[in-house]
């Protein structure tokens, strides 16, 4: 009999962390799949950049370094290879893309190109979705992050070593505000 309840409480015990280690797969591969699919939508935005900079390049000559710095942010965000230095470079990327446009404020011509103004207007449709996709991606990351820290869970996630993930979040206090964007 002793035997038997001894038995039990050890297959208890593995379903619990079969369970429970499924779960923490389950709940790491959507952080994943959130974290790519704002990186799809990031990487489209990085492609229209190179076409926004030679328009802007038409218009203002000799605004060659802001330009310059956001086809270097541009690459940076592009080259990072993990999220930490995804999201660091991103920070740092909106920072210049901002400049950018309040450097069109003084080019009234440029304000007024179809060209750039489609761009623009593509540009503003995939900020949508990237701010749709950190939305989702910081809701995935908060429920894992979460389920890793409860107990018992964390016995279990400490065991197999699964880590928080990191949100994305914006650092720079500028950014945090609303960049008013008139063409």
């Amino acid at each position: 009999m002793e035997i038997l309840v001894l038995l039990g409480v050890v297959v208890v015990l593995g379903l619990f962390l079969a369970s429970a280690y499924n779960n923490f797969v389950l709940l790491r591969n959507r952080v994943e799949e959130a974290f790519s699919t704002m990186d799809v939508f990031m990487m489209k935005r990085y492609d229209l950049i190179p076409n926004l900079v030679e328009t802007v390049k038409g218009y203002a000559k000799h605004e060659s370094e802001t330009l310059e710095r956001v086809i270097q942010a541009r690459n940076m965000a592009v080259n990072a290879s993990s999220p930490e230095d995804k999201m660091k470079a991103e920070g740092e990327f909106s920072g210049v893309l901002s400049r950018l446009f309040a450097l069109s404020e003084a080019y009234p011509d440029l304000k007024a190109n179809q060209q750039f103004l489609d761009l623009q207007n593509q540009l503003k449709l995939i900020e949508d979705d990237i701010a749709q996709s950190r939305k989702f991606y910081n809701g995935t990351t908060r429920q894992y992050n979460t389920t890793i820290e409860t107990f018992p869970n964390n016995i279990v996630a400490g065991f197999f070593k699964f880590t928080r993930k990191p949100l994305f979040e914006v650092e720079d206090a500028s950014q945090r505000q609303n960049v008013k964007v008139q063409f």
